[in-house]
């Protein structure tokens, strides 16, 4: 399945930089404007995009007037923008926008977002790829070199929320509230037991890191 590839038309290259090292992380591959003219002009070669994140204020051509080029080829768009006027956000909605996202934002945040915006929209990659790890997401099956791994339901929702969001470090709070329910009032250590058997399952020594008092981090040699 090919890799979701993202369009980012942000005139910040400090913003531009922090999205895109992020989309790089979690495995999407991005392309970067600064400017709004040279974004649409470059539509016009190549519009094979899943998504695209839009800033409003653009030098060349406006985030408002260059939705309309996306809305030719079918690209859904995020706004991420320091606009905050209800006026704006009711304007980028109305126009079709799938989400509106005001700076500064948590890029964790972000990517969130747009999981659900490519979900929503039948876009979604949901193959993912760790050295000789595939975990395939809607069918829930994970293969090592091509062999079967056989993980229960709780150790492989783990490891989903671990490789997608690989290089970054998941707390123990967030995987219970999002695979146990935030009604879950039982032991922390039942993610402990968890990761050690995906460990153990997958030969993972290195590659699952511990972080004290946080969570863990599936993490590339070299990262």
């Amino acid at each position: 399945m090919a890799v979701n590839r993202i369009l980012i038309v942000e005139d910040d290259p400090g913003i531009a930089e922090v999205v895109a090292l992020n989309l790089r992380y979690v495995g999407y591959e991005y392309m970067i404007f600064d400017d709004g003219k040279d974004a649409a002009e470059h539509l016009a070669q190549d519009h094979s995009f899943d998504l695209a994140l839009l800033d409003i204020m653009l030098p060349g051509m406006d985030g408002f007037a260059l939705f309309s080029c996306m809305e030719k080829y079918n690209i859904p768009v995020i706004y991420m923008t320091a606009k905050t006027d209800s006026e704006s956000e009711i304007r980028g909605l109305r126009d079709g926008a799938e989400d509106y996202i005001v700076k500064p934002f948590e890029v964790v945040t972000l990517l969130v977002r747009i999981e659900k915006v490519l979900a929503r929209t039948g876009r979604l990659n949901q193959v993912y790829r760790f050295q000789d790890i595939t975990l395939d997401a809607q069918n829930r099956t994970v293969t090592k070199a091509g062999t079967d791994v056989n993980l229960t339901p709780l150790e492989f929702d783990v490891f989903c929320a671990l490789i997608k969001n690989k290089n970054r470090t998941v707390s123990r709070d967030r995987l219970l509230n999002e695979i146990w329910g935030e009604d879950y009032f039982g032991d922390l250590r039942t993610v402990d037991v968890r990761v050690a058997n995906i460990r153990k399952k997958l030969g993972f020594t290195d590659e699952i890191r511990t972080i004290s008092k946080t969570g863990y981090r599936l993490e590339e040699r070299g990262k």
